[in-house]
């Protein structure tokens, strides 16, 4: 039978890279941390991890185990969870990877709220655009915009109504005026940000039954929309993004919408993740608590007026 410890130890050392970090994580000698390791191979009758004098790899093996070896770790410290009674404060590790601009200008404080409400809940954030592989990396949740591409995902809705919205600063409106139509766009200098490798230019809008898809172009492209973001309150060009990310600037007037009469393409935002073992009950309430917030966004949102 598999040893919970020695499960322990492979997912930290293939985590940090090294045995020895592993070993001080576990608070256990180097010894006993190799010990553990090759119990688990033998266990197993496959080779882990490569070693070397001064490397350490996953071996394909390994790297295929990984994945479980997570799973029934997040499974048994959700079940010592449940034992310990529904109305015990939450605690341990959440970790959580956010689109960038969402992550950083919206969800930062949210976040404050609720490790205040839960102060033994700790939280690793990784803010960035790249989407992350849940059965591979470090993760025990995602928040992501749109549907999922790989269906064997996880996904509970957050925001599922949200869309992406035009805007631009008053600054560049006052010298470039306002676009009136979807066409006019060709005339505007449009920042465009990367989803998955690819720049984002096919702006798509539409009003009643009538709907357009347009490719917009621009001088400046990023693969973080917070810069993205940024660009636009300092007045560079237009914007097209999740209402999420830009409602506090436009509430604030340092964005203005255009079009009003157009709505942009939906834009749900979900929560994600590799198993439903990994619903946790801290992932429940962050859940809850972030999907609260969403809402109070949405009540204000441009096509709700």
């Amino acid at each position: 039978m598999l040893r919970f410890d020695d499960l322990q130890l492979f997912v930290r050392t293939a985590e940090t890279g090294s045995l020895s970090a592993a070993a001080r994580l576990l608070e256990v000698s180097p010894a006993v941390a190799s010990a553990a390791l090759k119990r688990l191979e033998q266990q197993l009758q496959v080779r882990l991890l490569a070693r070397s004098t001064r490397s350490l790899r996953l071996t394909p093996e390994g790297d295929l185990f990984l994945g479980h070896a997570r799973l029934a770790l997040h499974s048994l410290e959700d079940g010592r969870r449940q034992l310990a009674g529904s109305k015990a404060e939450i605690g341990g590790v959440l970790q959580l990877s956010v689109p960038s601009d969402f992550g950083r200008n919206t969800l930062l404080p949210w976040l404050d709220a609720f490790q205040r409400e839960h102060p033994q809940l700790h939280l690793r954030l990784l803010l960035g655009d790249r989407v992350v592989d849940l059965f591979r990396e470090p993760v025990d949740i995602a928040l992501r915009y749109g549907a999922p591409e790989d269906s064997s995902l996880v996904a509970l809705p957050l925001a599922a109504d949200n869309r992406r919205v035009l805007c631009a600063a008053p600054a560049y409106l006052a010298r470039h005026g306002a676009p009136q139509t979807p066409e006019a766009l060709a005339e505007h200098n449009c920042l465009l940000y990367m989803l998955g490798g690819r720049v984002h230019e096919r702006w798509r809008f539409h009003s009643g039954k009538r709907e357009i898809a347009l490719t917009v172009a621009g001088d400046r492209v990023s693969d973080d929309a917070d810069v993205v973001r940024r660009w636009a309150v300092a007045g560079q060009g237009l914007v097209y993004k999740s209402w999420l990310d830009v409602a506090g600037d436009v509430r604030a007037g340092r964005l203005q919408l255009l079009l009003p009469q157009w709505r942009g393409e939906p834009t749900p935002l979900n929560l994600v993740c590799a198993h439903r073992a990994q619903l946790s009950r801290p992932v429940h309430l962050l859940r809850e608590f972030v999907q609260a917030r969403c809402a109070e966004l949405l009540a204000h949102a441009p096509w709700r007026g």
